[in-house]
């Protein structure tokens, strides 16, 4: 007994021991919607934008039966009082979005118990766009985070072309998705920008398009490229896609040295009443990445899909090809159930060599309930693999479990930039 006893106790300061150092680890927020406070009304934040969010809105409409024109018509600070009503005050909030909220106002100070939206706004109305950064930052445990950045939005831009991208925090991704996925309007934009392109696919086309991407991945200092795909994309295949991949894109990639980041399953628009809360989730073929990954082994990829069906097949892949990198649980996979499955998962199969999580965050705050509840899943999933190699007879050290936890929140993901294949 004494013996089960000391086993037992050794087990609980491993998990402590765990649980610290993964509230403590600076976090590098790999893919998010944020941006620097020099994008100005770009960067979202404040209560009434957290409560709009449209994972909130789509929750909205299923248990309200208000028209969506209606709904629309309303001005953000109506909308909110809406859903506030409708998801906290007339039924219970237990769902993960639901929940976020409440975490949010939480971790900031304010009296969740009260469930006075108008005390939470006077409070958010009081803060300054660059304290309530640094505040979020600090609250999160954030360290850097990395934006979604697209050339093809006429209100980014131009903050692009007056260098005004500011604040070190924050890192910029290339985000081509109007170019891979509607070629016929992508290749439309960059004549008008003086890029000498056409619908054919032209070698001058092509080498056009390459110099656009070189362009603007220097102007952005881009951290990698990335677009999101729908679940029935393939390679290789005869389509404008494959081929501005194959010879635009990664030949631009490896020559910076930068990944290509696909984000695969989103089937845009299954109930385009919801808007931006209108897209849905489709089963991909991971085919299509192993083909990418064994064509072009100079470039680097990173993977994160949509559909929980293809988890497992991601993970195989990554085991497979050392120049993927698996990461974070994309937007409906951002559930505790499934998060918690995914890591056990990732961590079964291919180790610590995975980014377990990204925010995804749209609104400045939810980075805060988004990290908060991850850690606690990835630091239980942790604990329980450090105790299962201590049952084995390996003993895990602080030094260990801290270089591990460091790698995973950010490390991993640093390093996989500067590799060179």
């Amino acid at each position: 007994m004494a013996a089960n006893e000391g086993h037992a106790g050794n087990e609980q300061a491993l998990r402590d021991m765990v649980k610290g150092a993964v509230a403590r680890a600076p976090v590098t927020d790999i893919h998010t919607h944020l941006y620097a406070p020099a994008f100005g009304p770009l960067l979202l934040w404040g209560i009434d934008e957290v409560i709009t969010y449209h994972y909130l809105i789509a929750e909205f409409f299923r248990a309200s039966d208000m028209p969506y024109d209606t709904f629309w018509a309303l001005g953000k600070r109506a909308q909110a009082d809406a859903i506030w009503k409708t998801l906290f005050l007339e039924q219970t909030p237990l769902s993960e979005a639901c929940r976020g909220v409440i975490t949010v106002l939480r971790k900031l100070g304010l009296d969740v118990a009260s469930r006075d939206l108008d005390a939470y706004r006077a409070w958010f109305a009081a803060q300054e766009t660059e304290a309530q950064v640094n505040r979020v930052f600090g609250t999160a445990g954030l360290q850097d985070v990395v934006m979604t950045n697209d050339p093809f939005d006429d209100a980014e831009r131009p903050v692009w072309e007056r260098a005004e991208g500011g604040d070190a925090r924050f890192h910029a991704a290339l985000r081509i998705d109007p170019l891979l996925n509607d070629w016929k309007h992508g290749h439309a934009r960059l004549q008008g920008w003086g890029y000498q392109t056409d619908a054919g696919l032209s070698p001058r086309a092509l080498a056009e398009t390459r110099r656009f991407l070189e362009d603007w991945a220097r102007r952005m200092n881009a951290r990698y490229m990335a677009v999101s795909l729908p679940p029935d994309f393939a390679f290789p295949e005869d389509s404008p896609r494959a081929k501005l991949i194959a010879e635009a894109v990664l030949p631009v990639a490896r020559e910076r040295n930068i990944p290509f980041a696909m984000m695969i399953g989103v089937t845009r628009q299954v109930n385009p009443a919801l808007r931006l809360a209108g897209d849905g989730v489709g089963t991909a073929d991971v085919t299509a990445v192993e083909r990418l990954c064994a064509a072009f082994p100079k470039n680097k990829f990173m993977l994160t899909m949509l559909a929980r069906e293809n988890q497992h097949a991601c993970c195989v892949a990554a085991r497979k090809f050392r120049n993927l990198l698996v990461f974070g649980c994309w937007w409906f996979l951002n559930d505790p159930i499934l998060i918690e499955e995914i890591t056990r998962m990732r961590l079964e199969l291919i180790g610590p060599a995975v980014i377990p999580q990204h925010s995804d965050a749209r609104v400045l705050e939810q980075v805060i309930y988004k990290w908060d509840h991850s850690r606690e899943i990835i630091a239980r999933v942790l604990a329980d693999k450090y105790c299962d190699l201590s049952r084995a007879g390996w003993a895990v050290t602080e030094e260990e479990v801290t270089r591990d936890v460091a790698d995973l929140f950010g490390g991993r993901f640093w390093r996989f930039l500067e590799y060179a294949p």
